[in-house]
């Protein structure tokens, strides 16, 4: 009997993407994007007072949770590809594009080395629609009233996160809600 082959969709226990999130075998979990605060400027006592407003957020939504993630992805592989390549090229002009490219790759790095997106999570297991959506609401209101400049998760930003999350986009590019399906003609009658 042959096994059968998981995806990695099924691995990680993804079914769908939600007008409210993303739907796993588990829970429909709502994403929140917030606005980091740069704390280094703050003084000791609105460090204090920050902390003080998250602690006061999660006792009132206990079951939020809290993602630190980078927003970009690193460029190792392709950096080491590069000097694989170094070490087997003997044309000087290609070798000079090819320490460009390292170079470039460098300086976008550095750039986006701080570069950290913080999310708050929310897990739904067994509410409907309309409760998830008036659960989202009002953990929204919480999270605003408490000083965090936060927005709801769109599809598109969730699926950005999750391409650079599994290293699927450079960039994040958009990915298609059905893998494979820009390569067919769906709706067209022959």
């Amino acid at each position: 009997m042959a096994k059968k082959k998981n995806s990695v969709q099924a691995l990680i226990g993804l079914e769908c993407f939600t007008d409210f999130g993303v739907k796993t075998d588990k829970a429909q979990i709502v994403f929140f994007s917030v606005e980091p605060t740069n704390i280094s400027v703050l003084s000791a006592a609105n460090i204090d007072v920050k902390i003080h407003h998250l602690m006061m957020a999660f006792s009132m939504i206990p079951n939020l949770e809290i993602i630190a993630a980078d927003s970009a992805e690193y460029f190792d592989s392709n950096k080491a590809y590069i000097r694989r390549r170094l070490t087997e090229e003997t044309n000087p002009a290609v070798r000079k594009l090819l320490n460009a490219d390292i170079d470039f790759l460098d300086e976008i790095q550095i750039g986006m080395s701080s570069a950290r997106q913080f999310m708050f999570a929310v897990r739904f297991r067994r509410e409907k629609p309309e409760q998830i959506f008036a659960a989202v609401n009002r953990i929204d209101k919480v999270i605003s009233e408490h000083g965090f400049i936060v927005k709801r998760m769109t599809v598109q930003d969730v699926k950005r996160t999750l391409s650079i999350y599994f290293g699927a986009s450079i960039c994040g590019e958009s990915i298609p809600d059905i893998e494979g399906e820009e390569y067919f003609e769906l709706g067209v009658k022959k």
